[in-house]
Formats: structure tokens, C-alpha cells, sequence
């Protein structure tokens, strides 16, 4: 596809990004675009490295030291149970809104 390119078709598309961006936004634009694949370039490498694995490996996890033997052992102190107000259904009138008597 790219075979039968020449310089005038070049010249084509440069005369044509200068009129859709303007002179003046295309140092800006080459700037970003610069920036984005200096960024893509970066996350590609860390990806890489990511799948690589690590060099060492993990070390092993510290073994807790046993408690003394002459420790008596932990009870946890009894808990009392929470008082909880019950639910009264829907249709079950309260004192607070019940009906006017008549």
C-alpha cells in the first residue's frame, strides 16, 4: 500500500494537516504526541517487567514464637446479652399513633 507513495503525496497530506491544525498548534500537538509515547513506551517496559516475575524470590513469612507453657490461658469475659426493643407490626396500633376514640 505504501509502494507508490511519493513526495507529492507527502506534500499533499503536510499542505492538508497544516490547514486543519493551523501553524501555529502544530509544535504543541508534536509536543503531546511526543509526551503520550514517551508514556506508552514507559507502561509498555513495566509491563514486561511485571510478567518477567521477580528476581528472588519471596522470602519466607516470620514463624511466631510459641506462647510459655506455664501461661495460664485466656478466657474472654462473659458478655452480657443487649436489651432490644421489639418490633411491633404494622397493623398493630401503638399508644403514640393510635386512634382518636369516639
Amino acid at each position: 500500500m505504501l509502494r507508490n507513495l511519493t513526495a507529492w503525496h507527502v506534500l499533499i497530506v503536510l499542505l492538508v494537516v497544516v490547514l486543519l491544525f493551523g501553524a501555529k498548534r502544530l509544535p504543541d500537538l508534536a509536543k503531546s504526541v511526543g509526551q503520550s509515547m514517551k508514556i506508552f513506551k514507559n507502561e509498555v517496559k513495566d509491563l514486561r517487567t511485571d510478567d518477567a516475575g521477580p528476581a528472588t524470590p519471596p522470602a519466607a513469612p516470620p514463624v511466631a514464637a510459641a506462647p510459655p507453657v506455664s501461661a495460664p490461658p485466656v478466657v474472654p469475659a462473659p458478655v452480657e446479652p443487649q436489651y432490644v426493643t421489639p418490633v411491633r407490626p404494622a397493623d398493630e396500633p401503638s399508644e403514640g399513633n393510635a386512634p382518636p376514640k369516639a
